[in-house]
């Protein structure tokens, strides 16, 4: 079966946010605004979206 996956889109400019914020998104692989990624529905995910979810949004896809 395979991994379900998540939609997560850069609503927020990370510009002025937390170093730890703006590291986090960049590591999601979102490096500018309305950029959409793909990511496995899994703990780490989940933990990323957590941190930094103001500045994003998030769908099943």
């Amino acid at each position: 079966m395979a991994e379900k996956m998540l939609k997560i889109t850069l609503v927020k400019s990370p510009i002025g946010a937390v170093p730890k914020h703006r590291a986090t998104v960049t590591a999601m692989g979102l490096t500018k605004m309305h950029k959409t990624v793909e990511l496995p529905d899994n703990a780490s995910t989940r933990g990323m979206i957590a941190k930094v979810g103001y500045m994003l949004k998030v769908e099943e896809a």
